[in-house]
């Protein structure tokens, strides 16, 4: 079994009781064959041996012979038997680059495949085209991949220091110049050395190395685990565990004439001359179980918010309570405007249905079913016209905005050995364009197709708990912020940028256990974001230049951050599985 490079396709090659060989491609959430490769031969015995070449070609050996599949179709793309010398079922591995192909041969030897400037992925490419149409007939007739030689080294260490005489293995080249392993080095560990020196991941660990700002704060302190920046990216709006909501205005002046929220100039908690605060009703339970929720209407002129009791319609610019309604049981626990009418009110509750709530008429429109536990996280799409939720059952559902009607359904795939918590919630966004959603859980990060709700790409954390995540205005890059008190910049393909650490923007104000619970990005600002933290306060980050950004994106081929990677939250590099 091997995944593609960056472990969004699994494959597994099997050969059965009659002999028959065959490589598959597995749909690995539904545990069933996505498609099967044409081209290997019954065999009386043995075993096939294959590998994969960056995320677009498979290898396999058979007949004497290395086979090669264009991983998005089923017919052979190209053979080659190595200049003769292969056993009938010879091994293959690529190099990490994917340039080189070692193959096992008669008599213990190996030979390296490649073309003639010594790239074996550009041969496959140039042919890929071509073998969509003519596999079988033109391509198995002319193999273009040659070998550059045969390294003359027996197999086992005994071998090896017994022929201590032997000379110094040589590479042919195609065109018949030879170059000893010496010479052949420098060409390519130099070019792998500038590739490594080309990206390396940006860690943030002083804070001199960014600008951060702790708002200021008169009020009592409580955990933020609700927190959003208005639409006209002036203020920011807090609503903590107390029920209470804090919100901060910048204002115009001198150094900041556009009155947008920065790390520079510090905000004032904004009050209404009545001094009147924005609180929500309590409910009787438990307040550390309460979940707190809030949407703000695209003209922030309106909050709508719960702690657990009643839903409360605020003035933002008295504070003044509006109306209150739809007193528990069942709380409200997630809530969303429709994008296209103020008065319509998607409601996820905590006995797991939705209500499409008429604010105007005080009318519930349809109340829809499909989750086992409350509902977290809600998104509507314009593009789909379509509403997706997601719950603390850790599954995903699709709900058509035209008739309310149910359209699919996913439950998240939890990593192995992992538990989630009983009160884990999933969250939902979508990206920019409306067709990418962003699914955020404490064990994984995870962009789906919203349309086909399929995962494209997934991050798992080794050893951390992802609090929350949100992409930046402008979709381009994916802020999480973690348990241990630390930030992780990816790109909007999940591809570990930078890394900020706690001691990077907590001061001798904070806790020294404060961590975040909730993370805003900057509706006008894609490298400003905002973190609610347990210890009651809000901080606002920034790169240090004014169009600076979090660090450098990684190269493709660095950039291991895809579907089944698997990165440890305190480790500065990747690994994929």
């Amino acid at each position: 079994m091997a995944y593609s490079a960056d472990g969004t396709r699994l494959f597994s090659c099997g050969t059965g009781k009659d002999g028959t060989s065959y490589i598959v491609e597995w749909n690995e959430s539904e545990g069933t064959i996505k498609r099967t490769y044409d081209g290997l031969r019954k065999q009386p015995m043995g075993v096939v041996q294959f590998d994969t070449i960056k995320n677009r070609f498979l290898a396999a050996g058979d007949e004497h012979m290395v086979k090669f599949w264009d991983m998005d179709n089923t017919n052979l793309l190209i053979t080659t038997d190595a200049d003769g010398g292969l056993p009938a079922l010879p091994r293959v591995r690529f190099n990490k680059g994917g340039a080189l192909l070692a193959v096992s041969t008669n008599n213990n030897h190996i030979k390296i495949l490649a073309n003639a400037d010594g790239q074996l992925l550009l041969s496959l490419e140039n042919r890929s085209y071509v073998a969509a149409r003519s596999a079988s007939e033109s391509i198995m007739k002319a193999p273009v991949i040659s070998p550059l030689g045969t390294v003359s080294a027996m197999a086992g260490p005994s071998a090896l220091v017994a022929d201590r005489g032997a000379p110094v293995a040589t590479i042919v080249a195609l065109n018949g110049d030879n170059r000893s392993l010496g010479e052949m080095k420098p060409r390519m560990i130099d070019e792998s050395i500038e590739k490594s020196k080309i990206w390396k991941l940006t860690e943030i660990n002083e804070p001199s190395q960014c600008r951060s700002l702790r708002l200021p704060d008169s009020l009592v302190a409580a955990k933020v685990p609700r927190l959003i920046y208005t639409n006209s990216g002036h203020a920011i709006l807090a609503l903590a565990s107390n029920a209470v909501h804090k919100l901060w205005k910048w204002s115009k002046a001198d150094r900041n004439t556009p009155g947008k929220a920065n790390a520079s100039i510090s905000p004032q908690l904004w009050q209404p001359s009545s001094s009147i605060l924005m609180t929500n009703e309590i409910s009787d339970a438990n307040t550390e179980e309460v979940v707190h929720c809030f949407a703000l209407s695209k003209n922030d002129s309106y909050v709508m918010s719960a702690s657990g009791g009643k839903i409360s319609l605020f003035n933002m610019m008295t504070f003044k309570t509006m109306t209150t309604f739809m007193p528990p049981p069942p709380a409200a626990t997630f809530l969303a405007f429709h994008p296209q009418d103020n008065n319509i009110i998607a409601i996820g509750m905590e006995d797991s249905t939705i209500q499409i709530y008429n604010v105007r008429i005080d009318e519930v429109k349809s109340k829809l079913r499909g989750h086992q536990k409350r509902i977290t996280g809600l998104a509507f799409s314009n593009m789909l016209n379509i509403l997706v939720s997601s719950g603390a059952d850790a599954q995903l559902c699709i709900w058509g905005t035209d008739g309310w009607e149910k359209q699919a359904s996913k439950f998240l795939q939890i990593p192995t050995g992992r538990v989630s918590g009983p009160l884990a919630e999933t969250k939902v966004q979508f990206h920019h364009d409306q067709l990418q959603l962003l699914v955020i859980h404490e064990t994984q990060l995870a962009i789906y197709d919203a349309a086909k709700l399929e995962c494209l790409k997934q991050w798992l954390p080794r050893d951390g708990i992802i609090t929350h995540a949100t992409y930046s205005c402008d979709s381009q890059m994916i802020y999480a912020s973690f348990m241990d008190g630390s930030v992780n910049v990816f790109t909007s393909a999940l591809q570990l940028r930078c890394r900020i650490s706690p001691a990077a923007y907590l001061n001798a104000q904070s806790s020294a256990s404060a961590y975040p619970l909730v993370i805003a990005a900057h509706p006008t600002d894609p490298s400003q974001f905002a973190l609610g933290l347990t210890d009651g306060s809000v901080q606002v980050l920034e790169p240090l230049e004014p169009e600076g950004k979090w660090g450098t994106a990684p190269p493709p081929e660095n950039g291991v951050g895809l579907s089944a990677s698997s990165v440890g939250n305190s480790a500065p590099d990747q690994s994929s599985r």
